[in-house]
């Protein structure tokens, strides 16, 4: 269409795709719906290009087009704004990872691709390239307890996160045996087998948070460095957070400390597939 001269036509035609595109993320939870976002997708690409042609055939010969139908105006178009469009939307409303390690065992692997949503807790610090975003957060509030968080490493600046919170400000946590409790209050845990994972077999538990929300962790025992804690008292500002494969994660047990607040940018919301494990099917991240 921009081709053709017809700028609103082609504009209209961008904002559609984008907004079939972003539909096609929340359909891809199931996949019968999956396929019916792909069929979307595919219909309205086949719309544009019937669109186009129609167009074109009853266009006058002797027409003079617009600047922007030239191939160079539509070259340096598509371009910049691809690129523009890709920073706005990591900026404001889902951004890209991929799982280095296994600390997220069983409900994210390594290699696994996932998209986070970064509007969920507003803006803070590190929502923005290069640090640029505001000091405090804007526009949004902290996370729950048992949401599955990005963040910025305060001993570790250049690096990011993917842990569970489970401790918010004022909260008591404490590890004992293996068991989290909360408030002095053991946090529920019922077996839910095992899983073999690069040939380690580990036990998973469902963990149950007085909230009722429920989520998968994985041991191998109940007496690591990290099964038995001292109590920690979670201070204003920060967040006590846990990687859900207890036995091999890096958290707020250890050198990692509390996460201050402006540190957390994102919530794990979209695990699209694994690089290494064909078999990993899209699903939403609990």
């Amino acid at each position: 269409m921009a081709y053709l001269g017809r700028g609103w036509n082609a504009i209209a035609y961008s904002i559609g795709g984008v907004c079939i595109f972003i539909a096609q993320l929340w359909l891809l939870d199931a996949p019968s719906t999956a396929a019916f976002g792909y069929l979307l997708i595919s219909a309205w690409r086949l719309i544009g290009l019937l669109h186009g042609y129609r167009t074109a055939r009853k266009m006058p010969a002797n027409i003079v087009f617009p600047w922007y139908s030239r191939w160079y105006s539509l070259a340096l178009i598509f371009s910049i704004v691809p690129l523009t469009l890709a920073m706005l939307v990591r900026s404001f409303l889902f951004q890209p990872f991929t799982i280095p390690s296994s600390s997220m065992l069983p409900n994210l692997r390594s290699g696994d691709y996932m998209f986070a949503q970064k509007y969920v807790y507003g803006y803070s610090r590190y929502s923005f390239p290069y640090g640029f975003g505001p000091e405090h957060r804007m526009f949004g509030h902290g996370p729950d307890r048992g949401d599955v968080v990005v963040f910025r490493g305060s001993m570790n600046p250049g690096g990011d996160f993917v842990k569970r919170v489970v401790g918010l400000p004022g909260d008591r946590i404490q590890m004992k045996s293996g068991i989290l409790y909360l408030n002095g209050s053991a946090v529920e845990r019922e077996p839910a087998g095992d899983l073999t994972y690069q040939s380690v077999t580990v036990h998973a538990f469902k963990e149950t948070l007085p909230s009722g929300r429920s989520y998968t962790i994985v041991e191998q025992v109940d007496d690591a460095r990290g099964d038995n804690t001292k109590e920690f008292i979670v201070p204003d500002g920060h967040y006590f957070v846990l990687g859900d494969n207890r036995d091999n994660s890096l958290d707020s047990r250890f050198d990692m400390g509390f996460v201050p607040d402006d540190n957390i940018y994102a919530k794990a919301a979209l695990l699209l597939f694994n690089s290494e494990d064909k078999s990993r099917q899209a699903s939403w991240i609990q």
